[in-house]
């Protein structure tokens, strides 16, 4: 019997819970995976007891882990991390540096892998200098650098928009230069793709659908009662600046038109800056949660009020595969084929969305014609089970090719810089 060939997969995060966009995405391809054409050794960072509380799951997404502890963050974690300010490296990217990290990914690269894996771009600090010596992908999410730029057009505060846009430019650096080192990037919106070919050095870029769980995301038809919500990490700052952009200048007119409409955001770690200005009893923050299904079922509308981001929302998927009827920002559904009017309601402007909001709350059957379009597109194109399909064939093809000439320049131009 031929022996499976071996997959080393990095993320630069556990991903138990699966409390976030990404990490939902990247467990979903490795579950997909799992027992397939490669074996699959996961590098990532363990917290303390994560092994025995997280067994089935690790079990579920790979065949062998390669740990190394997880920093402890304390209380002020998300203060601290500033001072890395006046790093070449953008904030987050330095925040995960880790010299056992490295260490770890440097040992199972030396077992000679059939081809790596990296999960982000950040997971480009972990990169070992020089040439990394077998067929290379790069799982990208986002334009890390696109998600900054957008930060620093809405700010509105002078100093901050200037600290925005260093962090922006040295995320394009750095973006680009840690592109240049794989043979694959896998880009996860066309939209993607396109800038990554047109910025960066890539030697190829593949793009993957967004996979739902069908099974699990069930589809319900939508609610009567006049309430809306949101699904999403509320510690991640295109979240913050969209609930906020919600709660200040679109909730406003939805309240004046239907006084007894509610707002339910779900996700871990709301700001005391928004659930303290919040209108008791309307809107309600949950923090985490174990299980988002219960909160969107029966809602009759979901708000996507993103004004920053980049990649693919896989909320909008799980919305649109239960059968809850979206309204979202350009942005919020953007890189996804969704047509408006027919999948969603596109809104840009505070006054669009609240329109928008309080068209669904009170119209039956426009809740019901977007629901059944959202699921029948989602049924039809973007399954779990596919997106780790073409993700496997990304990965087998880039296995069977060599690796570049180009590794060993790209590494030393790279090497110094994380």
């Amino acid at each position: 019997m031929t022996a499976r060939r071996q997959l080393l997969f990095v993320s630069p995060r556990f991903l138990f819970p699966l409390d976030s966009g990404g990490k939902i995405r990247t467990a979903q391809v490795l579950r997909g995976m799992k027992g397939g054409a490669f074996c699959v050794v996961l590098a990532t960072p363990l917290p303390a007891a994560a092994a025995r509380t997280f067994e089935p799951e690790l079990a579920s997404v790979c065949d062998r882990v390669a740990s190394w502890p997880e920093p402890r963050h304390g209380r002020l974690a998300s203060v601290t991390r500033f001072r890395h300010a006046a790093s070449s490296l953008p904030i987050p990217v330095a925040a995960d540096r880790s010299a056992a990290a490295r260490r770890v990914v440097a040992a199972e690269l030396a077992r000679r892998p059939d081809v790596v894996v990296f999960d982000f771009a950040h997971a480009g600090v972990l990169l070992p200098p020089g040439p990394l010596g077998v067929p290379s992908v790069l799982f990208t999410h986002n334009v890390e650098s696109r998600i900054f730029r957008r930060h620093a057009e809405v700010a509105r505060n002078p100093l901050l928009r200037a600290a925005w846009t260093s962090q922006w430019r040295k995320m394009e650096r750095f973006e680009r230069r840690t592109l240049a080192r794989f043979d694959t990037v896998v880009a996860v919106s066309d939209e993607d793709a396109a800038w990554f070919r047109g910025h960066a050095s890539v030697g190829r870029v593949e793009v993957i659908p967004t996979g739902v769980d069908l099974g699990f995301y069930g589809y319900d038809p939508p609610g009567a009662e006049p309430r809306v919500v949101f699904t999403g990490s509320m510690d991640w700052l295109a979240n913050r600046d969209g609930i906020a952009w919600m709660l200040d200048e679109v909730w406003p007119a939805v309240a004046s038109a239907r006084p007894d409409a509610t707002m339910r955001v779900v996700g871990r770690n709301p700001p005391r800056a928004l659930t303290a200005r919040a209108p008791v009893g309307s809107w309600t923050f949950t923090g985490f949660v174990d299980d988002v299904r219960p909160w969107v079922r029966g809602a009759a509308a979901y708000a996507i009020p993103l004004r920053v981001g980049g990649g693919t929302r896989i909320k909008a998927y799980e919305a649109l595969a239960m059968g809850c009827p979206v309204v979202s920002t350009t942005i919020g559904v953007e890189g996804l084929p969704l047509v408006p009017g027919e999948h969603y309601l596109r809104a840009d402007t505070p006054a669009a969305f609240a329109s928008a909001v309080t068209s669904l709350l009170g119209d039956a059957a426009l809740r019901e014609r977007l629901s059944r379009a959202g699921r029948a597109l989602v049924e039809r194109e973007f399954s779990a089970r596919r997106a780790a399909e073409v993700f496997e064939r990304i990965c087998r093809t880039t296995a069977d090719r060599p690796a570049p000439a180009a590794d060993a320049k790209a590494g030393r131009a790279f090497g110094g810089s994380a």
